[in-house]
């Protein structure tokens, strides 16, 4: 007997039409998402473009703000990421949280950031 693996797909389609497979290592959890917004895709959308949005606007004030601008856009970002299943992105602002004048956690979590918003123009149209 032959057992054919399945393969999860997510809530969105990639940009070429094909569908994604489960979303382990992606900066975004995509499952994680569509588990959080009871499988609505409209929703998921809805959330993912409004959290791109936050990231945006939270890295001009990461790369130019205080340490203590940086300790608390760390911690927004932190909630926020783990809603949407951005668990990377919330490890590296967790640690910019704890050590906000550190410019190792500052660059890591820029790297992190970057990822993410590469990630969200590739599936957002």
């Amino acid at each position: 007997m032959i057992l054919a693996r399945k393969i999860d797909t997510v809530a969105f389609d990639r940009p070429g039409g094909e569908t994604c497979a489960k979303s382990h290592g992606r900066p975004i959890d995509l499952d994680h998402l569509s588990d959080q917004t009871f499988g609505d895709r409209a929703l998921a959308e809805e959330v993912l473009r409004l959290f791109c949005t936050q990231v945006k606007q939270a890295l001009a004030g990461l790369q130019h703000g205080s340490a203590k601008e940086r300790h608390f856009l760390a911690h927004a970002l932190k909630g926020s990421a783990r809603g949407v299943g951005a668990m990377q992105l919330a490890e590296a602002a967790e640690r910019l949280e704890q050590d906000s004048a550190s410019e190792e956690a500052l660059s890591e979590l820029i790297v992190s950031i970057e990822k993410v918003q590469e990630f969200c123009a590739s599936i957002l149209r």
